[in-house]
């Protein structure tokens, strides 16, 4: 999985930001795929890093009889791009959108997709599904579910005499005696967790990003103490750090340099691949009485522009790939990378997805998967990043560094809720 892999989105930097003003980038690579006689309408993709997406993409798009379809691949600044595009009229019918669309819904930039989802709106997964509705109207249809999960090496663990952690306490301490001179016992990016863990110890604590009472949803004590076992793990020596590769790379650990890793499901072909039957996968372990094993997900959704002016065709597009042409969402999902469906139906189905530890992920994704929510905003995922940032690194008070994001948050919600 490359760095522009679909990976991004589960990044705890991800998320769309809307830069008016910008000119939409140029230089992109296009493509008439639709072999309909009807009107032409355009497609936007973020650039994948696997290989025979682009072609798979343009091959679905030649099969639409009923309008002609240009696939345009966009290499860079993907959300930027897109972002600078829907001001205009230059823009794409249809497009993907990553993570939450709040501001393309509250600037009116994307059109209501509830009639198209609706029929089949209980089969796709609920947790990929919730940051694409707002005011009970669905926005946008999700295409692939991706998801993080902790590998682990069986054979490494048992030698040191640890169990494959449950509890955060027993990651903890299980990474510190797994850490030696040859090999560390935990490898969460070369920031130490910063870039990637997101909300994933606040859900494992029993906390959420926002409440459902609309506020912050870690305004908590519990929340402190999960990211202060975060900075033990730092603190003890216990993470990899400085790894030829970043997390979304599994080098790390099938070269024996961790002993176990937070990474992508995409990266389990090529684990099962180098060890064989010798690794297993876990989700976040649950901390505290009130906790739960979390597993962050994400799914590209696919949005109609509200400036496109064929947009009843537009959204008969995206309905037929996305909600009734299910063969192609199956080998969207699994022929080009290692990703779920996003439909339950036919993540059950996959013949790819019934066995070892790709079926123990599929069962975490549907038991304990969370997605960031609709009202966790850029400015919201800044402040609380920067906060995880000097608590792990810089061994800063998590109480007072967590009450300065939880009064943003609290604001920012405001702020949306008004608009």
């Amino acid at each position: 999985m490359t760095e522009i892999g679909r990976r991004r989105l589960l990044a705890a930097g991800g998320g769309v930001a809307l830069a008016a003003g910008l000119a939409t980038a140029c230089g992109s690579n296009t493509g008439r795929g639709g072999g309909g006689s009807g009107p032409e309408i355009s497609q936007w993709y973020h650039q994948y890093g696997e290989t025979g997406t682009e072609q798979a993409v343009k091959r679905y798009a030649a099969a639409y009889k009923k309008a002609g379809v240009r696939v345009q691949w966009r290499p860079g600044d993907y959300d930027r791009q897109t972002a600078a595009a829907l001001l205009t009229d230059s823009g794409p019918d249809v497009f993907e959108v990553n993570g939450p669309l709040l501001d393309q819904i509250q600037g009116g930039q994307v059109v209501d997709l509830t009639a198209e989802v609706e029929p089949v709106k209980d089969d796709f997964h609920q947790a990929v599904l919730a940051p694409k509705i707002w005011q009970d109207k669905i926005w946008g249809i999700p295409q692939a579910v991706d998801m993080q999960v902790l590998y682990y090496r069986k054979s490494l663990l048992k030698k040191a005499g640890v169990q494959p952690p449950r509890t955060l306490d027993e990651l903890v301490d299980g990474a510190k005696k797994l850490s030696d001179q040859k090999a560390k016992g935990l490898f969460l990016g070369n920031d130490g967790g910063v870039g990637v863990l997101g909300g994933t110890p606040l859900f494992a604590a029993g906390l959420s990003l926002i409440g459902e009472d609309g506020k912050a949803g870690f305004d908590d004590p519990a929340a402190a103490r999960a990211l202060g076992k975060i900075r033990q793990l730092y603190a003890d020596k216990s993470l990899l750090l400085g790894a030829p590769t970043d997390w979304s790379d599994p080098a790390a650990f099938i070269q024996g340099l961790t002993a176990m890793q937070w990474s992508g499901l995409w990266a389990l072909p090529q684990i099962k691949k180098a060890l064989g039957d010798d690794f297993g996968v876990l989700p976040f372990p649950k901390d505290g009485s009130g906790g739960k094993p979390s597993v962050p997900v994400g799914a590209y959704g696919s949005a109609v522009s509200a400036r496109s002016k064929r947009r009843s065709e537009a959204k008969a597009f995206a309905k037929w790939l996305w909600v009734d042409r299910t063969d192609f969402q199956q080998d969207f999902a699994l022929s080009y990378g290692f990703h779920i469906p996003a439909r339950i139906s036919l993540a059950k189905k996959a013949e790819q997805l019934q066995s070892g530890p790709a079926a123990d992920a599929v069962r975490f994704a549907t038991d304990h998967g969370y997605a960031e929510p609709l009202l966790w905003t850029t400015a919201d995922r800044t402040a609380y990043q920067d906060a995880l940032s000097r608590i792990i690194k810089d061994g800063a008070n998590p109480e007072s560094e967590l009450k300065t994001v939880v009064r943003k948050v609290n604001a920012e919600v405001q702020r949306a809720r008004k608009k």
